[in-house]
């Protein structure tokens, strides 16, 4: 706790301002100050069909999704200080058979999660020379509610409990080499932890740990007071940023690229002739376990880094008035995946929303 404590203090009195001695008889200075620009951006997005009696047929339904973007940034002639808050929850309704009265219960007997997002961070960035500088990044992604797969068809469709709030839970830090442009970002950072959290034992007791290793000695799974929560991981991580308003008239692109590797993971995995038998993997429909056993040294930690690729485009409008499109894609070994797709996570949105947006202009 001593060391951790000395650290943080280490850490505050680099980034404290320096303020000068004034030269005698002179009154002294003040020290330079900073300054706050803010952004925050509430938003509501409304979706409903609504059939009955139609005969070209169709499924009554609606979509409520609720989303919140704020980006909180203090700008000091020594340092910047940047905060992005990203959260996002949804939830869609259908009506199996447009009937007001029915012996399910009424309409919109279905409801499922549209959209589940917490995705904050914080960074600390100093300019070295030119555009480089170097920062210290924290990050931390997860869930608002419980995520389900559903088997079957409508209401007798069987809920199986696959995800929840922080589990899984992502932390990650890195002290990162910085580029930074106008519109655009690289960081490389060769030291990252990033820490994964899986707080859900009846997760952990149906083998879905996210991979958070279950390495102590007296592990049994009908003993959740034997279960490991988290897992650390030491690696390199890359993040790319690129935000650009009007593109085009009114259109506002933002694209995000991370990877991480895990210096540890090799450790960890059957790279050898037990491959094949490996239960930690899902292969998708027609791939063949000898595809990945003929690749080179260095596909095969490709293979295993984590992509978190996302798209986002916002055309305006009005004042609130947009109409969005956003793309997520996950590569990530650690999750089996459902049905054929593997290791891939997909989400893609589109649509028309209403939005607020109030801004702390810079002083």
């Amino acid at each position: 706790m001593t060391k951790k404590i000395l650290l943080l203090t280490a850490l505050a009195l680099l980034a404290a301002p320096v303020v000068k001695a004034a030269p005698d008889g002179e009154e002294p200075t003040d020290a330079p100050k900073g300054s706050w620009a803010t952004s925050t951006t509430p938003a509501l997005k409304i979706g409903e069909f609504i059939y009955h009696n139609w005969s070209a047929t169709g499924n009554s339904q609606i979509d409520i999704t609720g989303t919140f973007f704020g980006n909180y940034k203090y700008t000091h002639p020594s340092y910047v200080w940047d905060n992005i808050v990203d959260l996002a929850y949804g939830f869609a309704w259908q009506d199996l058979d447009n009937s007001a009265e029915d012996s399910v219960g009424g309409r919109f007997e279905t409801r499922r999660k549209s959209n589940d997002k917490i995705d904050l961070t914080s960074a600390l960035s100093w300019k070295a020379y030119k555009d480089w500088g170097a920062s210290f990044t924290a990050n931390f992604k997860s869930q608002f509610g419980k995520g389900y797969t559903y088997e079957g068809i409508g209401y007798n469709a069987i809920a199986t409990e696959v995800s929840s709030f922080m589990a899984p839970g992502y932390l990650t830090t890195a002290l990162a080499f910085e580029l930074k442009k106008e519109n655009w970002s690289v960081s490389l950072s060769f030291l990252t932890g990033k820490t994964t959290f899986v707080y859900n034992d009846s997760l952990i007791a149906n083998e879905l740990t996210y991979g958070v290793i279950q390495d102590d000695p007296n592990y049994d799974i009908t003993d959740p007071s034997t279960y490991t929560h988290a897992y650390f991981a030491l690696g390199s991580y890359v993040k790319g940023m690129y935000l650009k308003k009007d593109i085009l008239p009114n259109l506002d692109l933002y694209a995000r690229a991370e990877l991480f590797y895990d210096y540890k993971k090799p450790k960890n995995m059957g790279w050898g002739d037990n491959m094949a038998t490996d239960s930690k993997y899902t292969l998708a429909e027609g791939e063949q376990w000898t595809d990945l056993q003929d690749f080179n040294w260095m596909k095969k930690r490709v293979f295993e880094s984590d992509l978190d690729f996302e798209l986002k485009l916002d055309y305006r409008f009005s004042k609130h008035i947009s109409a969005n499109f956003a793309l997520n894609l996950k590569w990530d070994t650690d999750f089996s995946g459902m049905g054929n797709w593997g290791h891939w996570q997909i989400y893609q949105m589109a649509g028309v929303q209403i939005f607020f947006n109030w801004k702390t202009p810079k002083s």
